[in-house]
């Protein structure tokens, strides 16, 4: 069936980002899918995004370093814009979502976008009618139980990403400088291997400063190791393209990692530490190697450089498409609103008159008032308290 989607990104980064922007980049993709398989989309994302669906902004200019006001401002503004509107589906990338969820009639599907944070489990629990979506399989597992979680890996657009046939004499890190991406790991892996390394990325505010320059800036001065910055899409092919292996040593549990799933496009073996989805996003032996540690990550560069470089690209063609996640994101959005029409479903009723016998349905304004067989506002809320672990009282009778 055909639908009218709204999906609100983010004011962080345009659609799709010009630097750094993960989750932008997939909805890029998600959205211009949606569009060619002939759904109607709405966007709402910041001025500077381009898309083939239509548009709409409260900022004109991606708002960076990530402001917390300001996403919440978006948010709210494109919720208030969705209510006013007849949408079947809302898509959501903010938790702010799920509390404004209430004040839109469509139902909500919230991907999740991050590793797992206790306070964020909390209120996932409170918002119990919310259709989620995990990212991997292991992002599923590390979240409370919730009664409504689909899994959909991240998909790109294979085209972007050329395949290189001949690869240099040097593998890649390519992230934030942050003690969870750990490129200081990297450099110490090719030091180990002998080989030489190049970085790209920038330590984010908050985040990496004292850690960069704590455990990377000493490394850079190490033979055989150089930072190229931040890597737009035309640096990015050829720092990753190019590379004989892109290095991954995360110390985290990384919910997905679309950058894995990048080089592998380019036929650029992974090897990446066991954590996180990583197990489930490289397949051994063909798109890279999985490795506890340094040593293993050193031992692997000279296996995944004499992996089939075509048949990694097309093992990373076959399962992480666009296309696919598309399709996966359709099936969660007719599931979602096949589920609301269920509990919404109405009938007229016959309420008894005070004197005996029944009255005919109340009219309001002229138009005939039907009552829902769902749960009412009341009892909605009544729900929602139960999963925040509220108690709560009723005086229906």
């Amino acid at each position: 069936m055909i639908m009218r989607i709204a999906i609100i990104s983010t004011a962080a980064a345009a659609v799709p980002p010009v630097g750094y922007g993960g989750t932008e980049r997939v909805m890029h993709y998600l959205t211009e899918g949606l569009v060619r398989a002939g759904h109607e989309v709405t966007l709402f994302a910041t001025g500077d995004s381009r898309t083939a669906a239509d548009l709409r902004w409260l900022y004109r200019e991606s708002v960076w370093p990530i402001e917390a006001m300001a996403e919440l401002n978006h948010v709210a503004w494109s919720c208030a814009e969705i209510a006013a509107d007849a949408f079947d589906v809302v898509h959501a990338n903010q938790a702010a979502a799920l509390a404004l969820s209430r004040f839109v009639r469509a139902p909500l599907v919230y991907t999740l976008h991050h590793d797992r944070v206790d306070e964020l489990s909390r209120f996932y629990g409170c918002h119990p009618d919310v259709q989620y979506v995990a990212i991997s399989e292991r992002q599923r597992e590390l979240e409370d139980p919730l009664p409504h979680i689909d899994v959909v890996h991240h998909g790109i657009d294979p085209a972007e990403f050329p395949f290189v046939a001949e690869p240099g004499d040097y593998v890649a890190f390519i992230s934030r400088f942050a003690p969870t991406k750990a490129p200081h790991l990297a450099i110490d892996a090719a030091q180990r291997a002998g080989v030489a390394i190049r970085l790209a990325g920038l330590p984010h505010a908050g985040e990496g400063e004292a850690y960069h320059e704590r455990e990377v800036v000493p490394r850079l001065g190490l033979p055989g190791v150089a930072w190229v910055g931040e890597c737009d899409v035309a640096a990015k092919n050829e720092h990753v393209g190019r590379a004989r292996a892109m290095l991954f040593p995360i110390c985290w549990e990384e919910p997905f990692g679309l950058v894995m799933v990048e080089s592998m496009l380019y036929g650029t073996p992974v090897i990446a530490f066991q954590r996180g989805a990583a197990p489930e996003v490289v397949d051994e032996g063909i798109t890279g190697f999985l490795v506890r540690d340094v040593d293993e990550m050193a031992a692997a560069i000279p296996r995944a450089a004499a992996l089939d470089r075509r048949r990694c690209r097309a093992r990373a063609c076959e399962r992480f498409a666009a296309t696919r996640m598309v399709r996966d994101y359709v099936r969660v959005y007719e599931a979602a609103i096949d589920r609301r029409r269920a509990a919404s479903r109405v009938a007229i009723h016959i309420e008894p008159a005070s004197g005996g016998g029944a009255r005919a349905p109340r009219r309001r304004h002229g138009a005939l008032v039907q009552t829902s067989t769902a749960p009412s506002a009341e009892r909605h809320l009544a729900r929602e308290r139960t999963a925040c672990g509220h108690p709560h009282t009723t005086d229906e009778a």
